[in-house]
């Protein structure tokens, strides 16, 4: 289902599917779910024989979109939502111990917590937007 929110002069609405709100609303789980393993894995950088552990998503994305749901028509996109827990925590098997006393390399998490962040920011704000030219659209300020 997609909602035609309209178009004014001085606000332009971004017309939006409830799949992609969802499948924005799952990326966020991911990267709040991945915040933790990253903080997990700086808080045990000095931590003996710790095993890096890193969170997958592209595997799991791949597969849905590849899977897909049914469909009516040939040319229609096929496409289902990730499920809340289907993505993994795998510990890292690389031998070379970055800090001394495992694998955890400190440039590289907080690297990663920042990419994390930044992508977490990009999801909320799509998503806060879209909430918001619904709300306008309510309040008949989508008027032409």
């Amino acid at each position: 289902m997609v909602f035609d929110l309209g178009y004014s002069k001085q606000n332009k609405v971004t017309i939006m599917s409830i799949s992609t709100i969802k499948l924005l609303e799952r990326f966020i789980d991911y990267c709040a779910e991945r915040n933790k393993v990253i903080s997990r894995n700086i808080a045990n950088v000095g931590t003996e024989n710790y095993q890096r552990q890193d969170i997958s998503f592209e595997k799991v994305l791949g597969d849905t979109l590849n899977s897909g749901i049914k469909t009516t028509k040939e040319k229609h996109i096929k496409f289902s939502l990730i499920e809340p827990d289907s993505y993994s925590i795998q510990n890292t098997k690389i031998e070379e111990y970055k800090s001394g006393v495992n694998n955890v390399d400190i440039e590289k998490e907080m690297s990663d917590l920042a990419e994390n962040t930044l992508l977490f920011k990009f999801a909320s704000k799509k998503i806060g937007d879209y909430y918001k030219g619904i709300q306008n659209v309510i309040k008949g300020g989508g008027r032409v």
